[in-house]
């Protein structure tokens, strides 16, 4: 089965070296939270980021909601094809059930993810719908167990959507990287087998994520 893993994604409770900051105390306020309850978001707390390590790959979930809504919104993953995984820039790893609906509100995805930092699962009729774990990226690896791990990744090896779906065999994994600007840690490069460029422009995330998923599903579906 293909997997997708939305690799050091800038998702993320609010550090605690930030929890005092007053652009983080204010909106925990306005949302009834703990400062450390609530998701890092540069939409709220930009002054309070300045400066911190890897800046420029963080506070940012709304990249992750966008993913996760083009790879869970398409008969690939109703048709239980395809495993889908968070891999979040704090070594943490979200796993996604079957047949999840994730919520189009932002803000509710957000409260769904807070949820889930809380109680490590979300449940539905006894059935497991995201469940939340402490991994790094090479445990999360191993335990998919892939024949290849393809990154694409703007440094990689030209190619195309079209081509790149040709080379996807069954238990392929494919790695989309879940920040909005730098590259991959070299702790996580390590692992993959392969990194493919299939676009000349820097595209989000969730444009490579829906433009592969769909060559491949025309392979395999339609």
């Amino acid at each position: 089965m293909l997997s997708l893993v939305i690799a050091e994604s800038a998702l993320e409770l609010v550090p605690v070296e930030l929890q005092r900051h007053n652009s983080v105390t204010a909106s925990a306020r306005k949302f009834n939270k703990k400062p450390s309850e609530i998701l890092l978001d540069i939409s709220w707390h930009f002054a309070a980021m300045k400066g911190i390590k890897n800046e420029i790959k963080r506070g940012r979930p709304d990249l992750v909601h966008f993913s996760l809504l083009e790879a869970c919104s398409i008969p690939l993953y109703y048709e239980n094809k395809m495993n889908v995984f968070v891999h979040t820039i704090d070594d943490k790893v979200i796993s996604l059930g079957q047949n999840v609906r994730l919520p189009k509100s932002y803000h509710r995805f957000i409260g769904l993810v807070e949820k889930l930092y809380a109680t490590k699962e979300i449940k539905e009729d006894n059935n497991i719908l995201l469940a939340l774990k402490n991994m790094d990226f090479s445990t999360l690896i191993k335990k998919i167990n892939p024949e290849q791990t393809i990154a694409l990744s703007s440094k990689g090896i030209k190619s195309s959507y079209q081509k790149l779906a040709e080379e996807i065999k069954d238990n392929t994994c494919l790695v989309v990287g879940g920040f909005s600007k730098g590259q991959f840690a070299d702790n996580t490069r390590e692992y993959f087998d392969k990194m493919v460029s299939v676009d000349k422009n820097p595209l989000e995330a969730h444009i490579i994520i829906s433009r592969v998923l769909y060559e491949y599903e025309k392979r395999i579906i339609m």
